[in-house]
């Protein structure tokens, strides 16, 4: 509650699409204000990118100790989340192919150097395929009849409803728990395929995240709860919002000190020119 006696909310989407949120707030039935944590930049360039970069590659290691030097692999998606898993596996020697349906992400692909194609063109060939999109039944049955033997599935984008799991669990198809976090989808001519945390995130089931990108989640959390908090009444009607940059550049200031970072400053004559405060924000609000 606020001291003014109305009921506050935030959203701590840390895993997720916020497309939920905002269908709430369209239709009406979102009871109370709600700042969409999930889309702001320290969310999206650090948690999404930089932690996904590393738990990965941690968590594949961890389940299945697969070596990635010249496997074929598909990420499924080039958001934040397929941005670091890309690069991670192409620093590790794989072969990365994107999928995606945005042209602006599929054009940065090509632009990173990865093949844009559709997971229809490659799934017979690749040995792993990761989903990253936050969308639901990315990867089908029609998909997972088409790979190999020995392909290694798992998600690392939202909840565990990016693989059609009902589609396998069927009596024609024997599931193998062969150790934490791994199952043998076996078909009946013998051809296994490896799901990996049985669809749900990688790296929050088969490794540990690290405890900075959870600083700064956690930290990008508790300001927009201050924020909700102490605002005035009526400043946040039953609607969402962005999390204000000015907070979301507060953040990334509390975590240089770990890096003994020093900051340029601003003259008065640069911020007139630049037509922003010396002390910030340096981004305008549709930054991400």
């Amino acid at each position: 509650m606020t001291s003014g006696g109305a009921l506050i909310g935030v959203s701590v989407l840390t895993a997720g699409s916020p497309t939920w949120l905002y269908q709430l707030s369209k239709t009406g039935r979102l009871c109370v204000p709600a700042i969409n944590v999930n889309d702001s930049v320290t969310k999206q360039k650090f948690d999404n990118l930089y932690c996904c970069k590393e738990s990965l590659l941690k968590g594949l290691k961890r389940t299945t100790d697969v070596m990635f030097g010249g496997k074929q692999v598909v990420v499924c998606g080039y958001g934040g989340v397929g941005k670091g898993c890309c690069a991670s596996l192409k620093a590790m020697g794989a072969i990365v192919y994107v999928t995606e349906v945005d042209p602006i992400c599929a054009l940065q692909a090509c632009m990173d150097g990865f093949r844009v194609t559709t997971l229809c063109e490659v799934v017979k060939q690749v040995d792993v395929v990761i989903t990253c999109t936050g969308n639901k039944s990315v990867v089908r049955r029609e998909h997972l009849d088409r790979m190999k033997n020995g392909c290694i599935v798992c998600n690392m984008g939202h909840s565990n409803t990016e693989i059609d799991l009902e589609s396998i669990r069927t009596a024609e198809l024997r599931w193998e728990h062969v150790r934490t976090q791994v199952h043998h989808v076996i078909w009946p001519d013998g051809k296994r395929v490896v799901l990996l945390a049985e669809g749900r995130l990688l790296n929050l089931s088969c490794s540990t995240v690290p405890s900075f990108v959870l600083s700064i989640t956690a930290a990008t959390q508790a300001l927009a709860l201050i924020e909700l908090f102490n605002a005035p009444e009526g400043r946040y009607k039953h609607d969402v919002y962005l999390l204000p940059k000015k907070m979301d550049e507060y953040v990334a200031s509390l975590h240089l000190s770990i890096f003994d970072a020093h900051l340029s400053e601003l003259t008065d004559d640069q911020a007139k020119y630049l037509g922003i405060k010396k002390q910030g924000p340096f981004k305008p609000t549709y930054y991400r």
